[in-house]
């Protein structure tokens, strides 16, 4: 593994977790939200979903392609279909029902502020990695003289 597949499989990590922290972020602007732009209901919490990103590079010492881990990439951002829509009673709120109850995004903020310091930690963590490559590489460099 060269110095930059260990970069690039970090820098992977680096853009993947800065998509999840910016679904994070529309979550929690979303919270509230009653009625989407399109009038279809309440905001549904979106979800990232990570897979690996295996590309076939070519082995210039064999001159054959070989499988080479990259990283990660995000897969997909789905709607979270699994936790249940809120009601609240509020008779005065413009999009409450007969009953006077509005359903409410299924958003939790506690949720999200837990994945958010999680996406932070690993992209911080990514950060490190990539530093440290660095350092690795300027000691490598330093032997030479």
């Amino acid at each position: 593994m060269s110095i930059f597949s260990a970069l690039r499989i970090s820098s992977s990590g680096l853009t993947a977790e800065r998509m999840r922290m910016d679904v994070i972020a529309d979550n929690i602007a979303n919270a509230e939200t009653t009625r989407t732009a399109d009038g279809s209901g309440p905001y549904i919490r979106k979800i990232v979903s990570f897979k690996e990103n295996l590309d076939k590079e070519l082995n210039n010492s064999t001159g054959k392609f070989e499988s080479n881990q990259n990283g990660v990439i995000v897969d997909k951002i789905s709607k979270d279909e699994v936790s249940s829509l809120k009601r609240v009673y509020d008779p005065s709120h413009p999009d409450a029902d007969a009953e006077g109850y509005v359903t409410m995004p299924n958003v939790n903020i506690l949720n999200e502020m837990v994945d958010l310091i999680s996406a932070s930690r690993a992209f911080e963590a990514n950060v490190t990695a990539i530093n440290s490559e660095k350092q690795m590489a300027m000691k490598a460099l330093e032997i030479g003289r």
